[in-house]
């Protein structure tokens, strides 16, 4: 009878490893969960695992904790999402939120990890939900970790979600994580919506704006332009721009929307790229208004994400290597990268962030200092990244409040100023009759 290799947690956190008899790999895993583990790795004895770890704190097994197939996993595996009519083709944000927060929900209520990800893709109403939970069901079942199944989707799960769930396998609390998560895509879901919301009305006026200016400069200036030809009068300068602005639309407007078309092309195509994108990170960064908010949330990411890992029990150095690629800006990820750099040199925590300013204001930098020298410095970290979040809610409540007046305002002044250029030369038009 084959013999199998098992890495387990107990219910104290204690790690355990052994061996034991069994006739296939879902009966060893089966005997594992039974003895009340919970499996981290388990591989026939002398044959290499195919992965790094599974989640830490949850077992997988190939069918399931009720020993057999989902009767659904064909039609999930099959050609159905492709034949659907009016569906989505790829995962939304709800369906990846609605996943993350149900899984969260079945592991910290003691379901098995593989009989979780069984349910939620048997569950899935979308077909494209459906056959992308089951893809990710059989990468787990076979030894590989759910951050590495995960991220073979990076269309699915962003760069950061992946370092969020790592961190959470890592420090064997993936259900805390997993809820983390979701309140972080329900937050950025509300904020898009008031932003949305608030700019919707604005950006109807402009799209209006827009289509009245085209029609003045091809249809209605031309004819205007006429009328003053006839007396021989000289068109004040402003509407002098207007018409020559008309010339160049009626002439090569074709041509300067190609133009326009192939730059706005070119310029995603080089943001997509690694010169383009930390170029434009950069100049993010450095927005008087929208880069502080970058950098403030990119903190609370950040400590929050180093706290729960040394609540946990991982070794710091081990807690900065994930908690920085939750960061999500690759400039401000090689800076924190120099920190750990110098805190593996035997430097303080809060030495070595001191010198990226960018990310830790002064005051953050000394409790951070203060906590580290006390011994409390996980607690302080989820102290100040829940602050920091409250902070950045608030200014961004602001923000979005301040936008739509702003918008119509330039409108405004923009539709106003056509608006003059129109009028004004009637008044000229006058004087010279007389």
């Amino acid at each position: 009878m084959p013999q199998f290799a098992y890495k387990a947690m107990q219910h104290d956190g204690v790690l355990t490893e052994g061996l034991l008899d069994a006739s296939n790999r879902h009966e060893a895993m089966r005997q594992v969960e039974s003895r009340g583990l919970r499996p981290i790795r388990l591989a026939e004895s002398g044959a290499a695992a195919p992965a790094k770890k599974s989640p830490a704190g949850r077992g997988a097994e190939k069918n399931g904790a009720n020993g057999g197939a989902s009767p659904e996993a064909p039609a999930a595996a099959g050609g159905l999402p492709a034949l659907s009519f009016g569906g989505p083709r790829k995962i939304t944000a709800r369906m990846l939120e609605n996943f993350t927060r149900l899984l969260s929900s079945l592991l910290a209520a003691g379901v098995p990890f593989s009989r979780a990800l069984v349910i939620l893709h048997r569950e899935a109403a979308e077909p494209v939900a459906k056959a992308k939970w089951k893809e990710i069901h059989d990468l787990v079942i076979d030894g590989m970790s759910l951050s590495d199944a995960m991220a073979r989707s990076p269309e699915t799960f962003p760069r950061v979600y992946v370092a969020m769930v790592e961190a959470g396998e890592t420090g064997g609390f993936l259900d805390v994580v997993l809820a983390q998560i979701a309140d972080f895509q329900a937050r950025e879901k509300e904020i898009q919506s008031k932003v949305v919301a608030a700019l919707m009305y604005p950006l109807i006026l402009l799209v209006l704006a827009l289509g009245v200016l085209i029609f003045l400069l091809v249809f209605f200036i031309p004819r205007f332009q006429l009328v003053f030809q006839g007396f021989n009068a000289e068109l004040p300068l402003l509407t002098q721009m207007i018409v020559k602005t008309s010339e160049i639309v009626r002439s090569y407007g074709l041509f300067v929307g190609v133009v326009i078309a192939v730059a706005v092309i070119s310029l995603r195509s080089w943001f997509k790229s690694e010169k383009g994108r930390r170029a434009w990170e950069g100049f993010i960064l450095r927005s008087p208004v929208v880069g502080p908010l970058l950098a403030q949330f990119a903190m609370a990411r950040f400590t929050r994400m180093l706290g729960t890992l040394l609540g946990a029990g991982v070794p710091l150095i081990n807690g900065l290597n994930v908690a920085r690629r939750s960061i999500g800006n690759q400039i401000l990820v090689d800076a924190v990268s120099e920190s750990i750099d110098r805190v593996k040199e035997g430097k303080p925590l809060g030495t070595s962030l001191a010198r990226n300013r960018t990310l830790f204001p002064g005051a953050i930098v000394e409790m951070i200092s203060v906590a580290e020298e006390s011994g409390k410095l996980d607690n302080e970290l989820l102290r100040i990244a829940n602050v920091t979040e409250g902070d950045l809610d608030r200014q961004l409540k602001t923000a979005v409040a301040l936008a739509e007046p702003l918008m119509l305002f330039f409108i405004a002044a923009f539709i106003g100023t056509i608006f003059i250029g129109m009028v004004y030369p009637i008044f000229s038009l006058q004087d010279h009759i007389k």
